[in-house]
């Protein structure tokens, strides 16, 4: 197939969806009409906000549209355009972009490195996510109008792909009076194509819980360019015919100088969008970092009561669980919100131009050098998660309660042996009795479920909580469907989020 006809499930973004069938999920609070593509290679809405039905005038909306206009968002829209949006792709690359760095503090600026083609001018509009009376995010700020220009190719070494040489485009002074927080910067060219850049807006201040983005797993998993020739992730890339490989021919070292894939936001964004999108709702204090703060010693967690991971945090450094691991020792309590945590262990280097922690390094099975998976260097993850990966849920089963008596399932209404449906989906953690555990002084497992795997073989996954010798709580869900069922569409469970609240109530010392 000629790469100018590739289609997204034949190149990495549904590759992975079996794995994670609530990754990038609908981004709800931006308005259009775009697209992507689930995990079957259906063609879903990317944004939620209705449209007319066909041969409807504008202003004159059918009964059916002015129900829906009366419940849609009130974000404010992105700056609309000549040709109403459509999603950039990575072929044409009619708008793409990368930040600088991940996370900016207020008072400091990033800096936007774009490629617009057909060269025109175009515009940016700065969203927050969070809870802002119901809506998912609000717009802050829009930026001038800019002028396009065609990047040159992306560089590529040894599958590494790289766009560290493209041009300054535009930069953003962050006001000191702005929130931390998630951010997603939206690009929106004259002729109505639209990408995303996402960024982090973090500070020192104390806060009752910390929020890890993480980031390193997003870049493990981006592909960028899926143009069926030159992307490369850590798991894919592809032939000289087009053809997509699989994790011996990807790359092992990938570059965060580059867009991430198809509409600009990375595939496992979904999670931690979730899990912000309810905390915020509930008036958690919550800071905010990425995963390369933690990794560069950036994070002091004796400024928190808790650490939240809230999505697929599968890729791990050295210094990073050496910060958890002392931050655990000293009290701080640890949330795993996911599965398949701190699986792969990575090395984090500078960029060509010597910017530190541009580019992710996990060899895998390739090359010389010791494994690179925790539990092969006997350092399994359970020591610290207290469960670990034990594998992939080709289809949602439900969740089986352990322990109902326990304190975490407190006024959830859920009783001993109770299902909770589909909330055992994409990957799943057990305990593995061969393996040690952490020091603890008390543990418990509060859910104990069956399910078949892609073999046909019965497996169970387990959702864990123990309380360190420091008295700091380490909880590990033990599925990928834990955070939407917090706050997405179509899969919020009301037990799922009274449980993580009396978790969180119980970090946070609240009454």
């Amino acid at each position: 197939m000629a790469p100018e006809h590739i289609r997204r499930w034949e190149s990495g973004a549904l590759a992975h969806a079996v794995t994670d069938p609530f990754g990038q999920g609908p981004v709800p609070w931006l308005r259009g009409s775009e697209t992507y593509f689930d995990d079957t290679g259906q063609v879903v809405p990317w944004y939620v906000d209705p449209q007319p039905a066909p041969g409807t005038a504008p202003g004159t909306p059918s009964a059916r549209t002015a129900k829906a206009t009366a419940t849609a968002p009130r974000v404010p829209a992105p700056r609309p355009s000549g040709g109403g949006p459509r999603s950039a792709d990575d072929v044409r690359r009619q708008i793409k972009g990368f930040a600088s760095t991940g996370a900016v503090t207020p008072g400091e600026a990033i800096d936007f490195h774009i490629t617009v083609d057909p060269p025109q001018q175009f515009g940016v509009d700065v969203y927050r996510i969070g809870h802002y009376g119901g809506d998912g995010a609000a717009k802050i700020t829009t930026s001038p109008r800019l002028s396009g220009i065609v990047q040159p190719p992306p560089l590529t070494a040894d599958r590494t792909v790289s766009c560290h040489h493209w041009w300054l485009s535009w930069r953003l002074q962050i006001p000191s009076y702005w929130s931390v927080g998630a951010y997603v910067a939206v690009l929106t060219t004259d002729d109505g194509y639209r990408s995303h850049i996402p960024f982090t807006v973090r500070d020192d201040d104390p806060a009752d819980l910390l929020l890890l983005l993480p980031d390193i797993t997003w870049q493990a998993y981006n592909l960028y360019p899926e143009d069926g020739r030159t992307g490369a992730s850590l798991y894919h890339a592809w032939d000289e015919q087009g053809r997509l490989l699989g994790e011996a021919d990807a790359a092992t070292t990938v570059s965060f100088d580059r867009p991430y894939a198809g509409a600009g936001l990375p595939l496992h964004v979904g999670h931690a969008y979730d899990f912000i999108r309810w905390a915020e709702r509930y008036g958690y204090d919550l800071a905010y970092a990425d995963a390369r703060d933690l990794h560069a010693g950036r994070v002091d967690p004796t400024r928190y009561r808790g650490l939240v991971f809230p999505g697929h945090d599968e890729y791990w450094s050295a210094s990073m669980r050496r910060t958890v691991e002392l931050a655990r020792e000293n009290g701080t309590s640890l949330v795993f919100l996911s599965a398949n945590t701190m699986y792969w262990q990575v090395e984090l280097g500078p960029s060509p131009s010597g910017v530190p922690d541009r580019l992710l390094t996990c060899r895998k099975r390739k090359g010389p050098g010791r494994p690179l998976l925790w539990r092969e260097i006997d350092r399994p993850e359970q020591q610290l998660v207290g469960i670990q990966y034990a594998g992939r849920v080709p289809e949602p089963h439900p969740l089986i309660v352990r322990n109902a008596g326990h304190w975490l399932w407190e006024a959830t209404g859920a009783a001993e042996g109770e299902e909770i449906a589909g909330l055992v989906a994409g990957e799943a953690d057990r305990y593995f009795p061969r393996t040690p555990l952490p020091d603890h002084e008390d543990r418990i497992l509060l859910a104990h479920s069956p399910y078949t795997d892609g073999e046909g073989v019965l497996r169970h996954q387990e959702t864990s909580l123990y309380r360190a010798p420091s008295g700091a709580l380490v909880f590990a869900s033990g599925t990928f469907a834990w955070s939407p069922a917090l706050d997405r569409p179509g899969h919020t469970d009301p037990r799922i989020q009274r449980a993580t609240a009396n978790l969180l109530d119980r970090i946070c010392k609240r009454d």
